[in-house]
């Protein structure tokens, strides 16, 4: 039996979604809702007023013990032991040579107990990988089926959660989190998100989830907050170039090459994972890096569309969209350094035919604070 015939796995929300008719389909094992009132609506929803997703299908890997922060430090690209409790760090998770197994955010509650969270195709794949490299004064702890994940998103958030919740999140930093209640009920609430707006991600246990999801959309109605799936958080995240593991990022690349280098850091009080590799990156400079692009001629370039430099095939779209805020044709896609300059100009082909994109500065959307 292959992956592709398991049955697929459910969220606690999965009823709920269904209750208020989410187109459901497959998505990396699980059954998860694609857009309830449309992809542009949700989209500007979360961009002008706020927006609701399901992110259970999210992994999430406790890793404790005494040499818990030396393990990360190990494993991660950036530098762990500036963390303090209630701070949340994002990194690249390191092969021995360097190149990316995943990207994750780590919560530190304190020096011997961090709570991370992967993406939901690799959470397998992660857990094994550090179960693989840690020691016997390490804990991993794959506890993903005893979290539900529900995140609010968009410049009305605070207005929304406010009232539900214990927690000062008026005062609350971005990449931060506490522990505290929403809607009665235990949870860790943290101001982080994947859509280029403030927001907040909410853990709690899974018989909470459907209680809390309807009392956010009741509370947050009023204010214009729309459920959200996949489609629009895609949309959204592609803005405001949040990569995608899978699509501009994987195995084969580097944190350098995924121009990801201001979350790696060297000055680390131990080495880490492919060291050697990034500092001659550093060095000596990438042979490709990932850049953003807006398509010249009117088309769209998908995910897998082939790219062309100098008239010479390199590589493939990373990721790429019609972004509804911007209103213009947007992607990510790796390019050989001497192409990465802005406004240098390529092609990408497009059902046959070779369409115009040129490099531009990113994020393409940066939301004011």
């Amino acid at each position: 039996m292959t992956a592709d015939d398991l049955p697929l796995k459910k969220t606690p929300l999965n009823a709920a979604h269904r209750k208020l008719g989410g187109k459901m389909v497959p998505f990396v094992g699980w059954e998860m809702p694609l857009q309830f009132s449309g992809v542009v609506a949700e989209h500007m929803a979360v961009r002008t007023a706020a927006g609701l997703f399901d992110v259970s299908h999210m992994g999430e890997i406790i890793v404790t013990g005494s040499e818990a922060q030396t393990f990360l430090q190990r494993i991660s690209s950036n530098n762990v032991a500036k963390l303090v409790p209630g701070k949340i760090q994002y990194a690249g998770l390191l092969y021995p040579e360097g190149t990316l197994v995943d990207d994750l955010l780590i919560y530190c509650f304190d020096e011997d107990r961090y709570f991370t969270v992967v993406n939901a195709a690799n959470y397998d794949k992660d857990c094994e990988f550090m179960r693989e490299h840690a020691d016997a004064c390490v804990g991993v702890d794959c506890a993903t089926e005893r979290y539900a994940q529900i995140a609010l998103q968009g410049p009305l958030a605070v207005e929304i959660l406010r009232p539900l919740t214990s927690v000062d999140i008026d005062e609350m930093k971005y990449y931060r989190f506490v522990e505290g209640e929403v809607d009665g009920a235990p949870a860790i609430v943290s101001r982080t998100g994947y859509t280029g707006e403030d927001g907040f991600e909410i853990y709690t246990a899974p018989e909470n989830a459907e209680p809390l999801w309807f009392k956010l959309i009741e509370a947050g109605e009023p204010h214009g907050l729309v459920p959200c799936g996949l489609a629009a958080r895609d949309t959204l995240r592609l803005e405001a170039k949040l990569l995608l593991y899978g699509n501009d990022m994987d195995e084969t690349t580097t944190v350098l090459e995924a121009d990801l280098g201001k979350y790696l850091k060297f000055k680390k009080p131990l080495d880490f994972h492919g060291k050697e590799l990034l500092l001659r990156q550093k060095k000596e400079g990438v042979e490709r890096k990932l850049v953003g692009f807006e398509m010249v001629d009117r088309a769209i370039a998908r995910h897998g569309y082939t790219v062309f430099v100098g008239g010479r095939q390199f590589g493939t779209v990373g990721s790429g969209s019609y972004a509804p805020f911007l209103k213009k044709n947007i992607g990510l896609t790796y390019l050989p350094i001497e192409a990465t300059e802005v406004g240098t100009e390529f092609e990408i082909e497009v059902r046959g035919k070779r369409q115009r994109a040129r490099v531009v500065e990113t994020p393409f959307y940066k939301r004011e604070r």
